[in-house]
């Protein structure tokens, strides 16, 4: 199986993850673990404190109509199953994290299974009232699904930015991890 493409979300070290498990090497154990007629490419591995996704892209024909492309991900979700949970089992036991499950046919994307995680946050007034205008306006069902939209809507403009963020700290983790010991 060909390398897959890994994407780390938040900061790939430091206090943050000090007890979580390593995953820099995930996209190689996958792509090692993973059979290799189940995608047409490499799977996109993305990575954060509590969750593993794992995202493959399924061939379909030119023309496929969505009905046909429906089925398709259903018969590939359901003979998949059992070897799905059982890599999932071992991923867990090796990195501390759940695994998700999905595959892409064209721009397309279907997960399977994926946390819902709580986030804890303190908001002022000023924020809340941001999250009930959504509410209000019928944007958000709550303001949980308010915040969840302005987090996508900043991630979809700013990853750029984001990205070069994460590469910053990555080299500050780096020089941390070249220094002393303490």
């Amino acid at each position: 199986m060909r390398h897959s493409h890994i994407h780390g979300f938040g900061r790939p070290g430091g206090w943050q993850q000090a007890d979580v498990p390593d995953a820099s090497d995930a996209a190689e154990w996958f792509a090692g673990r993973l059979p290799d007629d189940w995608f047409t490419g490499p799977p996109d591995i993305e990575i954060d404190r509590e969750e593993i996704f794992v995202v493959g892209p399924l061939g379909v024909p030119d023309g496929t109509s969505d009905t046909e492309i429906d089925g398709r991900i259903a018969r590939f979700r359901e003979t998949t199953r059992a070897d799905r949970m059982r890599i999932a089992d071992e991923a867990e036991a090796r990195y501390g994290r759940k695994v998700a499950w999905g595959v892409t046919v064209g721009d397309r994307a279907d997960l399977f299974t994926h946390l819902a995680v709580p986030v804890m946050t303190r908001l002022r007034q000023p924020e809340r009232k941001v999250l009930d205008t959504l509410v209000d306006a019928g944007v958000a069902r709550s303001r949980s699904d308010a915040l969840k939209w302005t987090v996508r809507l900043v991630g979809q403009h700013s990853e750029q930015w984001l990205r070069e963020l994460r590469e910053a700290m990555k080299k500050v983790d780096d020089l941390r991890s070249e220094g002393p010991q303490v």
